[in-house]
């Protein structure tokens, strides 16, 4: 049994097949309190569900990476519904409608990299405030009221299915895809790990921390304005009140995955591995009649799991380091 393990981490690292091993846990515990839940339709509703998580979480990957944080994308989510959902009712078409919300997405990362490298507010606080004005603004753009939506283009975005699964689930893969390598392959990625990992010492290499860092929430604010457009779709309405919460969870999922909480380490294999595990653990205490108060002390349990997790990762790869320094020394 150990020469088998041994075999497949030659193969899928450790830290990924602990997500893997986890998952299949996780199904196995909840098909047998519902037998309901190992079925190819409740698979894709997981994935559709997990599509919204996942673009934020793409978005989160780059940021915390970076040593960055955004705590806005369920406020700005809702925003972004509710603007395309009226523009589009104003009569707009929805191609025009899109690329100005996307727009509206775009500036919203720009105000929080403003605050975060001008007046030198902590990401944490900077988009807290964030989330709180969009919050508000979604509520005032609507007053208060669902934005139903009847245009057939906009519907169709989340009504339309390609090999049997929703077009939303191709996005998210898609651009999990095109941004994983995006970070892996190219000097941008590189850099990204860079100034998470020592932000002074890449700037002396001569990069721009700032201009990184504002580029980071540029592309956090269109993902998350992408989510949103496909959520109200999918809702046929844009929802001043939805997607309350939704930064811990793709946070959570990004934690997971081994992205690390203090910045320098992480990559997109394990966001998207994090990501289907949270929204299959979400799906099952749905499924099996958790009651919803419940649904919120296991999710904050999960929370603390991944930081856990990530506490203990960073401690062995800071022995590793100091294990390495040591045989280095004594070679000389």
């Amino acid at each position: 049994m150990k020469n088998i393990w041994q075999k497949v981490k030659r193969f899928i690292p450790g830290d990924k097949l602990i997500l893997i091993v986890a998952l299949i846990i996780v199904v196995a515990i909840f098909t047998s309190l519902n037998g309901n839940y190992f079925s190819w339709t409740n698979f894709v509703n997981i994935l559709v569900a997990a599509s919204l998580i996942g673009l934020v979480a793409i978005g989160h990957t780059y940021l915390i990476i970076a040593g960055q944080n955004d705590l806005s994308p369920g406020s700005v989510a809702a925003f972004t519904g509710v603007l395309c959902a009226t523009l589009v009712g104003m009569g707009l078409p929805f191609v025009i409608a899109a690329l100005i919300t996307l727009a509206a997405g775009a500036a919203v990362g720009i105000f929080n990299s403003w605050m975060v490298n001008k007046i030198k507010i902590e990401a944490f606080i900077a988009t807290l405030v964030t989330q709180f004005v969009f919050r508000g603004f979604a509520y005032i753009l609507c007053d208060g009221r669902p934005v139903s939506i009847t245009n057939s283009a906009y519907i169709s975005i989340g009504a339309t299915r390609i090999l049997s699964i929703p077009l939303s689930v191709w996005i998210m893969l898609i651009l999990i895809l095109i941004f994983g390598l995006i970070l892996a392959k190219t000097k941008f990625g590189r850099s990204v790990y860079a100034i998470g990992g020592n932000k002074d010492a890449a700037r002396l290499a001569g990069l721009n921390p700032q201009r990184i860092v504002t580029i980071l929430f540029v592309m956090m604010g269109i993902v998350t304005a992408l989510g949103g457009i496909v959520f109200s779709s999918r809702m046929h309405s844009g929802q001043p009140a939805a997607n309350v919460n939704l930064e811990f969870d793709a946070i959570t999922a990004v934690v997971l995955g081994g992205v690390s909480f203090t910045g320098g380490v992480g990559d997109m294999v394990g966001t998207i591995l994090g990501v289907i595990l949270i929204q299959a653990f979400n799906t099952g205490l749905i499924m099996v009649n958790v009651p919803s108060f419940w649904q919120y002390v296991a999710r904050g349990a999960l929370l603390l799991f991944a930081l856990t997790s990530d506490y203990i990762r960073k401690t062995n790869r800071e022995k590793a380091l100091l294990e390495a320094s040591k045989k280095a020394l004594a070679s000389k």
